[in-house]
């Protein structure tokens, strides 16, 4: 374990009801940062009809997701530098402003151009309410606050698709990108009044090099799992381009990073167990939760016939175990102390429900699925949040906000590689399976946009028959999405006996552990 310096940090005495009204504003923006990672998800049909352009859909999704990604970083370094509540009031205008710019586009490509101005803000976001609440409230007592952080960023995940299908069946799909305003603009005036300007200001240089190659690699490897196997073939010049130009620039990234002054991901951080075990286990867990919420609705709309709306109401059960077991381990971490055991129980968990959702099929009854969804969502609201407490407690206070991004950072990039992966897997089973559901030699012609996913609503015009063993492929392509994410939720299980447990500071200020 390496040796952790004495704090730099502020001595703040905050009152409850303050401390109470920052956690709100924060909670406010986290849910629109996470919100805006999947409800857009419903709409897209509805927006590719009305601005057209189907060829650039994928990008809609995979902008945001890649500002979000390589920007996290950045702004977790920048908020230890030079304070985080400047840098966390800008993370909001900018998320707001590409808001408004999305829900006025007229092109496709102008609303992927302001998504990634919305992901920008949004990367703000994410690291800017989890470092803030470090500099407000000691590890010991962060942890009844960060289980209200894992059960916001569950809830606004799951609710994503049922809020983006109510707003395309009632009112119309540019109201997926004004529901922000209002939160937004009440999160930036709550912020700039009730929360302290002086938590952290240490004027450094800032590792422009480092940030640019960091950027970049983030990039090829993102556009590299998000485009391979479905926009372009896996073996095609630009993905093998991408994945190489990937590579190569995170071998230089480190390189930089290793002679730099004030390196935006301090290599030594690698040094510290508890920082790269949270890493790993962040990075797997984020790969099965995203890959399993990606199919889950497509599951309840394609292969159940369900509104958007209906889909999203059927995930409530997994946004009930996170919340239950988010908050109750939060408030369980905080009175005992120690939190090893929530990651452990919550990864096996997670190995169990994955199980059980392999298993669904168009008979299970619906009150089975809610129970199989409950238990993976309990496994993840174990998971989620409790590594982040373990870092922000091992980590020197002028480090709270690089250590932070950097443990989400990892768990950003596991999500954007779980989605490519089993969509890569879905997209190259289904025919397969559609094939021998329907004892044919090839894909029919008329089929093959309805398992693009391109026109979702052509499954309903077809035959009965053909209807019947599309969707009879479509179930076992989903069950062997799950049952793949098994042992990989095995791996963040084994990973998880690796967090080392050190017991929770009852001060915001780090010890000399020297």
């Amino acid at each position: 374990m390496s040796t952790i310096a004495p704090a730099l940090a502020p001595t703040l005495d905050l009152s409850r009801r303050r401390v109470l009204l920052i956690i709100g504003a924060l909670l406010l923006g986290l849910f629109l940062a996470a919100l805006d990672q999947t409800i857009v998800a419903t709409a897209l049909p509805t927006i590719v009809g009305d601005l057209h352009g189907a060829s650039h859909l994928a990008w809609v999704v995979t902008s945001y997701l890649l500002a979000s990604t390589v920007s996290t970083p950045l702004w977790g370094k920048l908020g230890d530098q030079y304070g985080r509540k400047a840098f966390f009031q800008a993370s909001i205008v900018i998320f707001l402003v590409g808001s408004a710019l999305s829900g006025f586009s007229h092109s496709m490509l102008e609303l992927i151009a302001f998504r990634a101005i919305q992901g920008l803000g949004g990367g703000g976001l994410m690291i800017g309410t989890q470092a803030i609440v470090g500099d407000i409230v000691s590890p010991r007592e962060r942890g009844r606050y960060l289980g209200l952080f894992g059960a916001v960023f569950g809830v606004a995940t799951v609710l994503g698709p049922l809020l983006g299908g109510v707003f395309v069946e009632y009112l119309s799909w540019r109201w997926v990108f004004y529901i922000n305003l209002p939160i937004g603009v009440l999160a930036l005036f709550v912020t700039a009044a009730q929360l302290p300007g002086h938590l952290q200001r240490v004027h450094q240089v800032i590792d422009y090099v480092g940030t640019i190659l960091l950027a970049l690699a983030t990039t090829g490897l993102v556009l590299f799992s998000s485009l391979g196997g479905t926009n372009y073939p896996w073996g095609s010049g630009p993905i093998i381009t991408m994945a190489v130009a990937g590579v190569v620039l995170t071998v230089l990234f480190v390189l930089v990073e290793w002679r730099a002054a004030e390196p935006v991901i301090p290599l030594r951080l690698f040094a510290n167990r508890v920082f790269w075990a949270a890493s790993a286990v962040g990075f797997v867990m984020g790969f099965t939760m995203f890959g399993a919420l990606t199919f889950l609705p497509i599951f309840f709309q394609d292969a159940r016939g369900l509104s958007p709306s209906a889909s999203g109401l059927r995930l409530l059960p997994l946004m009930g175990g996170l919340l239950l077991a988010s908050i109750g381990s939060g408030q369980i971490i905080s009175r005992w102390g120690r939190y090893k055991v929530f990651p452990v129980v919550g990864t096996f968990l997670m190995i169990v429900g994955l199980f059980l959702m392999s298993k669904i099929d168009l008979t299970t009854g619906a009150w089975i699925i809610a129970g199989y969804l409950f238990v993976f969502g309990v496994g993840l609201g174990l998971v989620m949040q409790v590594l982040v407490v373990a870092v922000q407690n091992a980590v020197p206070y002028k480090q709270l906000g690089t250590a932070t991004s950097g443990a989400m950072f990892f768990r950003m990039i596991g999500g954007s590689f779980g989605t490519a992966v089993f969509g890569a897997v879905f997209a190259n089973l289904l025919a397969t399976n559609v094939i021998h559901a329907l004892h044919l030699n090839a894909v029919p012609s008329n089929l093959n946009s309805s398992l693009s996913g391109a026109d979702p609503t052509s499954l309903r015009r077809l035959p009965p028959i053909i209807h019947a063993g599309v969707v009879s492929g479509m179930v076992h392509t989903i069950q062997t999405v799950f049952l793949i994410g098994v042992p990989i939720a095995a791996v963040a299980f084994v990973l998880s006996w690796l967090l080392p447990e050190i017991e929770l500071r009852k001060t915001v200020h780090t010890i000399d552990r020297g």
